[in-house]
């Protein structure tokens, strides 16, 4: 694998930075993995925000919601450590969803 993949591969897990290893490595099988996975996160990031800012405004059980938050921090570190170590897992919960192929 080169440095250029696993450059990319790391850059996916960045929000919407996981287009480039798309762009710039089409061929690459690592790369183009982690990309789905870092989409993959982009968007459970996304839906999460727009939970918790709903939840925010439930009386007495709303302050929880946010330790959503915490989750997608660990997926975040969780998939960084993955591309660097140069594995391919799947993140918990969320990494058997594909959505490039």
């Amino acid at each position: 694998m080169s440095p250029k993949e696993k450059s990319l591969a790391i850059l996916a897990y960045f929000g919407p930075l996981f287009l480039l290893p798309i762009l710039l490595a089409p061929e690459s099988h690592f790369a183009k993995y982690h990309a789905n996975q870092g989409l993959v996160l982009f968007l459970t990031e996304v839906v999460l925000g727009i939970v918790i800012a709903i939840g925010r405004h439930l009386p007495l059980i709303g302050w929880t919601f946010q330790f959503l938050n915490v989750l997608t921090v660990i997926l975040f570190f969780l998939g960084l450590a993955h591309a660097i170590r140069e594995v391919e897992e799947p993140l918990p919960l969320i990494g058997g969803i594909e959505i490039l192929k």
